[in-house]
């Protein structure tokens, strides 16, 4: 019988907290709306880019990049070092640089041009598999590529979506980031709207709510599934599990 948002059940299997976390979360923020949100390219240098940096400073760095040398080619064709300046906003800008480079050179060289537009047309696995395979890109960007910009049916688990999928009970206490991805697919839909709306939602929490240190439990939505919850406060009554702090509804989220 489906578990409504004001019922605890902590004894769930895993498979089924993770379809409740869905309608849950679903219903807390509202659906993530349709269509790309970056073209391919950006998207996959953003998010190198990205890597422990906030999100105004992997913005800042993109635009003095582009800015600075023009266009794609500008970019592969300028001194490291100054490429290396213009992202300097980012976390590690010597290491970044050459690696955005070589990534562009491997894309110029298996598609003729600029554009991973070519990725729509390949199955999943080996569009994951050539993404890879280049330097600074796991499975987390490779992923957040082909669904966010070409709808395939994989999952992008960060820190962010790891961190709430452990507390809650959807995956085991000693599972990797890494392993994540295919145990949280498995537990899903094979949909890209659902993986979609699942990353962005569980991400959102993390973000915003389920912190790395001291969590903000009690203005939480899976207060009722969630083990961390039921280990730190107790098993959660229908008072706390109205409890849910009005702002975070409908908050527009990056």
């Amino acid at each position: 019988m489906p578990v409504s948002a004001l019922t605890a059940a902590y004894d769930l299997p895993p498979a089924t907290k993770t379809l409740e976390d869905h309608r849950i979360l679903h219903a807390f923020y509202g659906p993530v709306p349709a269509g790309q949100r970056r073209t391919p390219m950006r998207e996959l240098i953003s998010t190198v880019l990205s890597h422990r940096t906030t999100h105004r400073d992997e913005e800042l760095a993109y635009e003095r990049m582009l800015e600075t040398f023009g266009d794609w080619q500008g970019v592969v064709d300028a001194p490291t070092a100054e490429l290396a300046h213009a992202i300097r906003t980012t976390r590690w800008p010597d290491t970044q640089a050459p690696r955005i480079q070589e990534i562009l050179r491997r894309i110029k060289a298996e598609f003729g041009e600029y554009s991973l537009d070519a990725l729509a047309q390949w199955p999943v696995e080996r569009g994951l598999a050539w993404l890879t395979d280049m330097p600074g890109i796991g499975l987390k960007t490779a992923s957040l590529v082909l669904l966010f910009n070409f709808q395939k049916p994989v999952l992008p688990v960060d820190t962010h979506v790891h961190r709430v999928a452990q507390r809650v009970g959807l995956i085991g206490p000693k599972v990797s980031v890494e392993k994540a991805h295919q145990v949280l697919l498995a537990q899903l839909p094979p949909e890209a709207d659902v993986l979609l709306n699942f990353h962005k939602h569980n991400y959102w929490l993390g973000q915003h709510i389920c912190f790395f240190s001291k969590p903000n439990c009690p203005a939480c939505p899976l207060k009722g599934l969630c083990n961390y919850y039921l280990e730190h406060y107790g098993p959660a009554s229908a008072a706390d599990l109205a409890a849910v702090a009005p702002e975070w509804t409908g908050e527009k989220l990056h």
